[in-house]
């Protein structure tokens, strides 16, 4: 069936009723987060330069860049618009969330890093919900690389152990005493 939805995507669904036009809702949404996530990676390591955290974490962040870019694939195959409002509004979220009080007015807080790295932890949580999401609809979806989606699962859990990690050993040097 092919139609046209109020957002403008092309609507059509396939033999188990993938419906494209909320696929294109939700997947412009994980842009809006993957674009933030790519945000705060960056923005994580360039405020933590020349330390071991950079260090772990900038391998990490060229894999969260490269993340967006196959979700944008993704989203071409599957005829999906990019709304580039998501993009600027992931931009503009990231960029705001620097603003928030840390305790500090002229310098950098030791929470501020405990924090940024907690908000990184969401982001990829949320981008592996989004792999396992599109991995369950590719067996009916034949535009999905059912193995593209196992890498990018297999690569977001290792980025996620990388991310934990570092929160925890943050956890332990930021909130305790002494």
């Amino acid at each position: 069936m092919n139609d046209r939805s109020h957002s403008g995507t092309q609507q059509s669904q396939d033999s188990r009723g993938t419906d494209l036009a909320l696929l294109g809702i939700y997947l412009n949404d994980h842009l809006l987060g993957a674009t933030a996530g790519t945000e705060r990676a960056r923005h994580l390591v360039r405020s933590t330069h020349d330390s071991a955290l950079a260090e772990a974490l900038g391998p990490v962040s060229a894999e969260i860049d490269q993340d967006r870019k196959a979700l944008l694939g993704i989203m071409h195959n599957l005829g999906v618009p990019v709304r580039r409002y998501k993009i600027c509004a992931g931009w503009t979220a990231e960029k705001m969330a620097r603003l928030k009080g840390n305790g500090r007015f002229v310098r950098r807080s030791p929470l501020s890093t405990f924090l940024e790295l907690e908000a990184l932890r969401t982001a990829v949580e949320g981008k592996v919900a989004g792999w396992e999401t599109l991995r369950g609809l590719a067996p009916s979806e034949k535009r999905l690389d059912a193995q593209q989606l196992d890498t990018l699962l297999e690569r977001a859990h290792r980025q996620q152990d990388v991310v934990e990690e570092w929160h925890a050993r943050k956890a332990g040097t930021t909130l305790r005493k002494g």
